[in-house]
C-alpha cells in the first residue's frame, strides 16, 4: 500500500473512521452527528487518503474500538501506530497513557510528573488534545485538575469523555455549575 487509506466503520456510538498507512494506525475518528461531516472530517485531516477494504492492523484496531464502545476492555496492544508526524514528548505521553488501568484517570499534572517533567503540565495538556489514536491511546482516562469531564473529544465526534469513561466504569466529578463555582467565593450575607 502505498500513502493513507480509510474506512468508516459501524459502532455503539455511531459510524466511526479510522486511516491508516504502510506503518500503522494513523488516526481515529469518533462520529459526528452525521457520517457525511466524520467523512468530511477526514478528508480535511488527511487528503489523500483512499478508501479501502481495512488492513489486517486497522481491522485488529477496528474490533478493539468497537469492543471498548460496547464496554469490553480490548488489548491494543499488538495495534501498529504510525508515530511519523508525532512529536517525541507527545509520543512519551502517549505511552505512559496507555498504561493507566481502565476505569482509572490521571490528571495532566500527574503525568507531567510521572515523565519526569512536572513544569510541563500545558505540554502534556496539548499532546492530549492532539491524541490522533482516540482510543486505542485512551486520553479520555486524561483529566484536567479537578477531574472535570464534560470536554467533547479534540478530534470532533459526539462523545463526551465522561461517557467513555462511564463505559469503563469510572465515575469522576462532572463540571460545577456557575452556582458551584461562585457560592465558595461570594461573600456571606449579612443578617437581616
Amino acid at each position: 500500500m502505498v500513502g493513507r487509506a480509510y474506512a468508516i466503520f459501524d459502532t455503539a456510538i455511531g459510524r466511526c473512521g479510522i486511516i491508516w498507512s504502510g506503518t500503522g494506525v494513523v488516526a481515529v475518528q469518533l462520529p459526528e452527528a452525521r457520517e457525511i461531516d466524520t467523512r468530511r472530517r477526514i478528508f480535511l485531516a488527511h487528503p489523500g487518503a483512499r478508501e479501502q477494504r481495512p488492513s489486517e492492523n486497522a481491522e485488529l484496531a477496528i474490533e478493539g474500538i468497537v469492543g471498548l464502545l460496547q464496554g469490553s476492555d480490548p488489548d491494543f496492544s499488538d495495534v501498529s501506530l504510525d508515530a511519523g508526524g508525532v512529536p517525541g514528548f507527545n509520543r512519551r505521553v502517549y505511552e505512559y497513557t496507555c498504561t493507566i488501568p481502565r476505569g482509572e484517570t490521571r490528571t495532566y499534572h500527574e503525568i507531567a510528573k510521572a515523565l519526569g517533567a512536572s513544569g510541563a503540565v500545558h505540554s502534556v495538556a496539548q499532546a492530549i488534545a492532539r491524541n490522533p489514536y482516540m482510543l486505542i491511546v485512551p486520553c479520555h482516562r486524561v483529566l484536567a485538575a479537578g477531574n472535570y469531564t464534560d470536554r467533547l473529544s479534540p478530534y470532533g465526534g459526539v462523545i463526551s469523555k465522561r461517557r467513555l469513561l462511564a463505559l469503563e466504569g469510572a465515575h469522576p466529578v462532572a463540571s460545577k455549575t456557575l452556582f458551584e463555582v461562585l457560592l465558595p467565593v461570594a461573600p456571606p450575607r449579612a443578617p437581616t
